[in-house]
């Protein structure tokens, strides 16, 4: 895809309205690379002004600091900060509730200032402003899907209603589980639990979270987070359903039915 850099934008002396920060999962990981595509097709469907940092796009260092590195969190949140500042950015949208966390809330006292927005958000805004126009009887039509809250976008930021809204649009059936909202239960990744084996127990929470999904005789279940996504796609292996449940993120969802 050809995708602007905001290096290149300012060498013509243009600015991006919106800067799109894809994050390590969204840049390396096979899975949520589909999830950055399904957003970018999105963005370009609508005519958005967006542009990426590219290889100036650096961790946000979210995972160093659940993990308790307090040090390696900060240098590269600085780096970041600095690349951002000098480009004068304003507005950012993300598509992982981890780097939307992290930037919103915690960069401001390290002298990083932007208006942070989830893509669920701006899917929801664009869905209301009439710009996104969705197929008649698209491909998901009826189904039942539910909907899993990301920690760091329920919980901690709390959007439930715009991920929700999206969904509506598809005109597809929305089935909650029986843990939602603000009494979700996690994926089993966040706190940069992704990264490290789990401690002694019964059961892992993925498992847990995805039986609580599949019981709900849903066909898809969508995230909006990178790290859900993975979390829920083995919950799914882990039970065999990979024939009947599929894990989708809403901007695939989106994509997928757009004119």
């Amino acid at each position: 895809m050809n995708i602007p850099t905001v290096a290149q934008l300012a060498a013509e002396g243009k600015q991006p309205d919106i800067l799109f920060w894809v994050g390590c999962s969204g840049s390396f990981d096979q899975r949520a690379q589909k999830i950055t595509k399904a957003f970018a097709t999105i963005l370009n469907k609508v005519g958005i002004n967006y542009a990426i940092l590219g290889k100036e796009e650096m961790c946000t260092g979210d995972p160093a600091r659940r993990a308790g590195n307090e040090f390696m969190f900060q240098m590269m949140a600085y780096q970041n900060i600095q690349v951002l500042n000098n480009y004068q950015i304003k507005k950012i949208v993300t598509a992982c509730p981890h780097c939307f966390n992290i930037i919103k809330n915690e960069y401001p006292e390290l002298g990083g200032h932007y208006e942070v927005v989830h893509h669920a958000s701006f899917l929801q805004s664009l869905i209301d402003e009439g710009k996104i126009k969705m197929k008649e009887g698209g491909s998901f039509k009826g189904k039942k899907i539910t909907y899993h809250d990301s920690c760091y976008l329920g919980r901690a930021n709390s959007i439930y209603e715009a991920p929700r809204k999206v969904l509506e649009a598809l005109d597809a059936e929305l089935i909650e589980m029986k843990r939602c909202r603000s009494n979700g239960l996690c994926c089993g990744a966040g706190g940069a639990q992704m990264f490290k084996e789990e401690e002694k127990g019964d059961v892992r929470i993925n498992v847990e979270r995805t039986r609580e999904a599949i019981d709900t005789g849903a066909s898809v279940i969508a995230a909006a987070c990178p790290f859900c996504n993975t979390m829920l796609t083995d919950g799914v292996k882990q039970h065999e359903k990979e024939e009947d449940v599929e894990i989708l993120d809403i901007a695939e969802l989106i994509a997928a039915s757009m004119e």
